[in-house]
């Protein structure tokens, strides 16, 4: 049982509840010494990261608990999950070299960090909080992943159809799931933030003065950071651990691609060090069905990769759809329709693939949110 409030921890110690199993994660125990040390043995308590002073660590580790200190040394703290954009880009005016989502990046990309047991240990128990959050996040929601390529250009007509399917399926109360990167992934997610279509073309109009991330991210960011702030100005922040209801999009990076800045225009984002467990936690958590728009190997990738449970699935419950988006694209320039085809033949997965023109076609084929959530 995962303890994440001082109310929660309160609660149990007045319950008298045995605390063997529990998980007090990134809690403040200052004070508690006393009420702790009244349980007598402590065997089975795990302390994950928080504040924990040295005569409560004495006592805790003297009673048979574990304590998993927090990290000091590392740019992103493992035990927080979620992230808000401003999180990842602070520092930003020095340059965006000087945020933690570069300075993360660059601690990852550290060779002598691969092979430290630390290190890894602590890559693996920030993945692993994000993926608690996230879980908490889009519980009870009808979520819609959208596939695309990194390389569209923000002043492009394929930008702003990605922002308009973004924008509609919101409205329609799915929960717009992306890679949480540049190009149709920011697209989306900055169609989803705005709740109408005068203020989404005003923010497709502002964001074209800089068409791409490369070669300066620092204007890219930065231009974003001034959209964004626009689309929300009558919003009051909200923090991550109470969007859930109320998110209209999440974006789900990696590190991994850490040349690939993450967008802005997510309510949350769900960043991970492991890019395996980020894709499939991005895939399956898509139950509304996954679109797919133009894009090159990455997005290939995603396809074939979201293509499996459809082909062995046994089709007693209807499947979600996977829709690709863009005729000739998938069927000349990166021919992966007609492969799809020829495996979904027979098979119960060929109700569930389909392949449209227009990003207008789009929601007709996926489920409404009350019925998918």
């Amino acid at each position: 049982m995962e303890i994440e409030t001082l109310d929660e921890l309160d609660d149990h110690l007045a319950s008298d509840a045995s605390l063997r199993g529990l998980r007090l994660q990134d809690l403040d125990l200052t004070g508690y010494g006393d009420r702790l040390a009244e349980r007598g043995d402590l065997t089975g308590l795990v302390v994950l990261g928080g504040t924990v002073p040295v005569p409560v660590a004495e006592l805790l580790i003297a009673r048979g608990a574990i304590i998993f200190p927090g990290i000091a040394d590392a740019p992103v703290d493992p035990w927080r999950g979620l992230y808000l954009p401003s999180d990842l880009y602070d520092g930003l005016e020095q340059g965006y070299p000087h945020t933690r989502d570069a300075r993360t990046y660059a601690w990852s990309l550290d060779a002598r960090l691969r092979t430290d047991a630390y290190c890894t240990l602590v890559r693996a128990i920030h993945d692993d909080s994000v993926t608690d959050a996230l879980d908490e996040l889009v519980f009870g929601r009808s979520v819609v992943g959208i596939m695309g390529g990194h390389a569209v250009q923000r002043d492009s007509a394929a930008y702003a159809s990605a922002a308009g399917l973004g924008h509609a399926l919101a409205d329609e109360g799915h929960l717009v799931a992306t890679g949480g990167g540049p190009g149709a992934m920011e697209a989306a997610n900055l169609g989803a933030l705005c709740r109408d279509r005068a203020t989404l073309e005003e923010a497709l109009r502002r964001i074209a003065t800089v068409p791409g991330f490369r070669p300066d991210v620092t204007a890219w960011a930065d231009t974003a950071l001034a959209v964004r702030r626009a689309v929300t100005a009558d919003e009051p922040p909200a923090p991550t651990d109470t969007l859930g209801p109320s998110a209209r999009s999440l974006g789900i990076p990696t590190w991994f691609y850490g040349h690939e800045p993450p967008n802005v225009f997510c309510d949350v984002i769900a960043k991970y060090f492991s890019n395996a467990i980020r894709e499939e936690g991005l895939l399956t958590r898509s139950d509304a069905g996954i679109v797919v728009l133009g894009g090159a190997a990455g997005t290939v990738q995603e396809i074939f990769q979201a293509v499996t449970p459809l082909y062995y699935a046994a089709g007693e419950e209807p499947l979600p759809p996977l829709v690709l988006v863009g005729r000739e694209h998938w069927t000349e320039r990166v021919p992966v329709w007609p492969a799809l085809t020829a495996i979904a033949a027979g098979r119960p997965m060929a109700e569930a693939i389909h392949l449209v023109d227009r990003v207008e076609d789009v929601l007709t084929l996926l489920p409404s949110p009350a019925t998918a959530a």
